[in-house]
């Protein structure tokens, strides 16, 4: 009944919705019938189905090095998330996980669920990593490398600083920006972006997750492990567990809107890496993900269920952004419509007010100077009519094909 009202107050979400729910059977159809490949891609639909949608628009030699690049660093992530795990077991692991990759014998127990099963059966990514061209497996190694190194680091250091805050960032997801941009170069299909550009697609979507994830996170157990840096957190409360309590929601949302304009700050240089881009499938692998971030700070912000629940677009709004992301002009105008709608949520008692307008603005600059904002197909804040007369047919046709079946189950 919810999704039923959700597409009946977003009437223009129905067909997006509908394409993805498509693409998604789809994608799980094309899954290779090799017994390594076909784990590798199936584990991959169970612990990310959006990336798994994005993946599969990839060309295919560069599919399954992204796909294996993405398995690999994501049994890595289940180590350092596992707080079960002794640190003196888990910083080795960590150190040499680059070495396990090319081991097909190799694996570790740890994780829940779907992240267990996939490290239990580590043997299949390893053997289809082995049969990715060497250019591609030399990059995913040296990431792999020097993330694990980082991850080792900050297992045994606190995130205290903004320093430390982008450093672990850099880290965990930063490199794989590094690695992403190795792997689009290696495929000849785009030129080596910088490394201060591929750092900042990957902090930008790592501030988000982090900023979105904090009760998650706060009350991982056995304990918990949070990644707000001490130095912003500090200003508003004693402990970083405070902000789970409504009595200190006011000083909560004030270190949230805070943290929120730090992630802002590398908005244009992911504009710059998007625009570079030359292949459309590449293009849209890495737009897709970067919009749903600046959306997902759009809701955070000033946004007290952060401390509460979890906070995330809905699911027809992310249909549409799918379905639409197609150019660049898509792009600038999503951020653009998006920093509207942080615009307006700003509160001018809020004590970072005129830091977040300001950033704000300069985004919303970069993205007039483009000269593309009217050359989008993707809007989000100015949608199609509520009542486009063939949605609504539609619409009627669908609750009417439901409420037959309904009728058929129970026999009336």
């Amino acid at each position: 009944m919810g999704s039923l009202r959700a597409i009946l107050s977003h009437p223009d979400d129905f067909y997006p919705l509908l394409k993805l729910k498509m693409a998604a059977r789809h994608a799980e159809k094309q899954i290779p019938p090799e017994p390594h490949w076909g784990f590798c891609y199936s584990m991959l639909h169970k612990v990310s189905r959006s990336f798994a949608l994005v993946i599969q628009q990839l060309t295919p030699e560069l599919r399954n090095a992204v796909c294996i690049f993405y398995l690999v660093l994501r049994a890595l992530d289940t180590v350092e998330d596992d707080t079960s795990i002794e640190t003196d077991i888990k910083v080795p692991i960590l150190n040499a996980f680059h070495r396990h990759i090319y081991n097909p014998d190799w694996h570790f127990s740890c994780g829940t669920k779907h992240y267990k099963v996939l490290m239990d059966e580590f043997h299949h990514v390893s053997t289809a990593f082995l049969e990715l061209a060497k250019g591609y497996q030399e990059a995913i190694e040296d990431i792999t490398k020097r993330m694990g190194a980082g991850m080792a680091k900050f297992i045994c250091k606190e995130v205290e600083t903004v320093d430390d805050y982008d450093e672990y960032c850099h880290y965990v997801a930063g490199l794989v920006g590094l690695g992403l941009s190795k792997l689009f170069h290696a495929s000849k299909l785009e030129d080596l972006a910088s490394d201060s550009l591929s750092n900042s697609m990957g902090l930008f979507l790592q501030k988000t997750n982090i900023i979105r994830d904090y009760l998650e996170d706060i009350n991982e157990i056995p304990k918990s492990r949070m990644f707000w840096p001490r130095e912003i957190w500090n200003k508003y409360a004693d402990k970083l567990e405070d902000f789970k309590y409504e009595k200190n929601s006011v000083k909560a949302v004030q270190c949230l809107n805070d943290l929120v304009t730090n992630a802002l700050n590398h908005v244009e240089d992911c504009l710059i890496y998007m625009s570079n881009l030359r292949d459309l499938s590449i293009f849209r692998f890495c737009a897709i993900p970067q919009i749903m971030a600046i959306g997902t700070l759009a809701l955070c912000y000033n946004n007290v269920e952060v401390f509460r629940g979890v906070v995330k677009m809905r699911r027809g709004l992310t249909a549409k952004i799918i379905d639409r992301t197609k150019t660049v002009a898509d792009v600038y105008g999503a951020f653009f419509d998006f920093s509207v709608m942080l615009k307006a949520k700003v509160n001018n008692n809020d004590p970072n007010a005129a830091k977040t307008l300001s950033r704000i603005e300069a985004i919303q600059k970069t993205c007039k100077e483009s000269g593309l904002l009217n050359k989008r197909n993707l809007y989000v804040v100015r949608s199609e009519p509520m009542f486009n007369p063939a949605v609504i047919v539609i619409l009627f046709s669908l609750i009417c094909i439901i409420l037959a079946i309904e009728l058929l189950r129970t026999g009336v």
